[in-house]
């Protein structure tokens, strides 16, 4: 909303793919403070003006979550208006089956530590009645070619449907599930789209749905051709 007094705003994986285009759109009008596994060093001159960068890796989850909660405080903030939780990872085995160790990381990154850094940032958004949004996928409704991955997200949406029912009326809770876009994020699986890498989506568009629906507060929402097809990339509620 034009005029609206700026929010605080986390957002893991905030260096690469989705995270970075939305922390991009939001830059303008909010305060950021952004996470990956990247070096500051890595990240130098990539992330919009006046974002903050925390080193957290969520392959180690338990230390991910203490990890924010240490930067923030250090960022000079008191509480959280917004957390984006959107980091994540996966894998497209050839013949699609995973290996224990993928699964494990899988699990790791895109789930557990999304629980417990969720946990971990809930006294910082009490103190401003925020919003806790968890980036799903699609794919939480089953996909042949990423098992481990489709089986994390679908974790998401359950924890979603979870934290919301139990932080009614203190945080709201919402998960959104992206559709494939033009990232980087199909190459470090290991996957190639082909051709149908053509249909996918440009992060930016995938970014104006997600701060569109972040501003509502819904959940869950789809983020879709169809939803884009319907205006959802110009239309909505004003992060």
């Amino acid at each position: 909303m034009i005029g609206a007094k700026p929010r605080r705003i986390l957002i893991t994986g905030g260096n690469t793919g989705l995270g970075l285009a939305l922390a991009k759109k939001l830059a303008r009008r909010h305060k950021l403070l952004l996470s990956g596994r990247k070096s500051q060093d890595e990240v130098a001159g990539t992330l919009p003006p006046g974002a903050g960068y925390v080193v957290a890796d969520q392959d180690d989850p338990e230390s991910s979550a203490r990890v924010l909660v240490r930067g923030i405080g250090e960022f000079g903030w008191d509480g959280l208006d917004n957390a984006v939780l959107n980091a994540g990872t996966g894998t497209a085995p050839a013949d699609g089956v995973d290996s224990t160790e993928a699964i494990r990381r899988s699990l790791d990154v895109n789930l557990l530590a999304a629980l417990l850094q969720a946990h971990a940032l809930y006294p910082l958004l009490e103190k401003s009645r925020g919003t806790l949004t968890l980036v799903g996928s699609v794919a939480h409704k089953g996909s042949a070619t990423i098992p481990a991955y489709a089986a994390s997200k679908a974790g998401l949406h359950g924890l979603a449907r979870a934290l919301r029912s139990e932080w009614k009326g203190v945080v709201s809770v919402q998960v959104l599930h992206p559709g494939p876009a033009k990232t980087d994020m199909h190459e470090k699986a290991g996957y190639d789209p082909g051709l149908m890498r053509s249909l996918f989506l440009a992060p930016d568009d995938v970014a104006s749905m997600m701060a569109s629906a972040i501003a509502a507060r819904r959940s869950p929402v789809t983020l879709s051709w169809v939803r884009y097809l319907n205006g959802g990339a110009y239309t909505g509620r004003r992060l």
